[in-house]
């Protein structure tokens, strides 16, 4: 009976020590996320939709736990930042700015892991690949770069953009680059680092951003015109364009991860499309002017950037307005 008792009083201090799970009320959709003294020019999601990373043109980079709503430790200032994306493993990111610099950070510790250096001017879009091996950079200075990520070194540089390169983006299977700049959309493959397609037929030829379908068989691209269209990969071919109506030109483009719907940004809101339709379904509208969006990994979340404040919504749909 004693040695019985003894157990249970040692029991019962280990159920008294043991750590209490911390229990988050669910955030209020939508929801509001502030910190940045300036514009939020890019905004990525951690691979398991926990975090959020976000850059701003105040030079900071935020980390934001999405279950509390509240900051993490976020990397230390640097230049005005316009980039930032998730290695597919979640424990790294990158970061791009004016600085003319990529740099590389450990997500948990808030940690430079290593500067990159390369550009001759300032760094708009990074991209890693699905393997997470290799970092894709696009700067104002034309050219693309190729960065082995594990040794911090460049592979390689894709020349063919006569004007700033805006953004970048690897296709599901790693083999392709999309790359969108003031003259056109380039194809590239990966392995050779040769331009695949060309492609101009934009009103006014200049994309600002381009996404892949999760299938990689549609590339999608917003213009300085306010509209989006989509291209057969394989072909190079445009097979439909959707009338942005976003009354500036569309910043942001991204495929929501069915591949059938598809989220625009521009002007003061967001657009989600049918991909197979080419009908808009819904408009979120923001208080304020939008220049980036992303999509959680489980599409039930969209976030967007603004003057200086991001705002979480529900990206299932229906029309939906951020109150003043």
């Amino acid at each position: 009976m004693r040695v019985l008792a003894a157990i249970l009083v040692c029991l019962a201090g280990a159920a008294l020590a043991a750590p209490v799970p911390v229990r988050h009320t669910p955030l209020k959709i939508p929801y509001v996320l502030k910190g940045h003294a300036a514009r939020v020019r890019s905004l990525a999601f951690s691979p398991d939709g926990k975090t959020l990373a976000s850059a701003g043109e105040d030079g900071r980079i935020r980390l934001w736990s999405l279950e509390s709503g509240k900051e993490m430790a976020a990397p230390k200032r640097h230049s005005l930042v316009t980039c930032v994306a998730f290695r597919p493993d979640g424990k790294t990111l990158a970061s791009g700015g004016e600085d003319e610099r990529i740099r590389l950070w450990d997500v948990k510790l808030g940690k430079e892991l290593a500067t990159l250096k390369g550009h001759e001017m300032a760094v708009y879009s990074v991209a890693f690949s699905p393997d997470g091996k290799t970092l894709a950079s696009a700067s104002e200075d034309q050219h693309i770069k190729l960065w082995n990520v594990d040794i911090g070194t460049e592979m390689a540089t894709l020349k063919g953009h006569k004007t700033v390169v805006h953004s970048v983006a690897f296709s599901p299977d790693g083999k392709t680059l999309a790359s969108a700049g003031d003259d056109a959309i380039k194809l590239w493959n990966v392995k050779t680092r040769k331009e695949t397609a060309h492609i101009t037929d934009h009103h006014f030829a200049v994309s600002v951003c381009v996404a892949f379908s999760p299938d990689g068989k549609t590339l999608a691209s917003g213009c300085y015109d306010g509209n989006i269209k989509l291209y057969d990969v394989k072909t190079g071919k445009e097979t439909a364009t959707l009338e942005g109506e976003h009354g500036s030109m569309v910043i942001a483009v991204v495929f929501l991860p069915n591949g059938q719907r598809l989220a625009s940004g521009g002007g003061d809101t967001i657009k989600l499309w049918n991909v197979k339709t080419g009908k808009r379904t819904a408009t979120l509208t923001a208080d304020e002017d939008v220049y980036s969006v992303s999509i959680s990994p489980d599409g039930k979340m969209l976030a967007s950037g603004g003057e200086s404040k991001i705002v979480l919504w529900d990206a299932k749909g229906g029309s939906k307005k951020l109150s003043r």
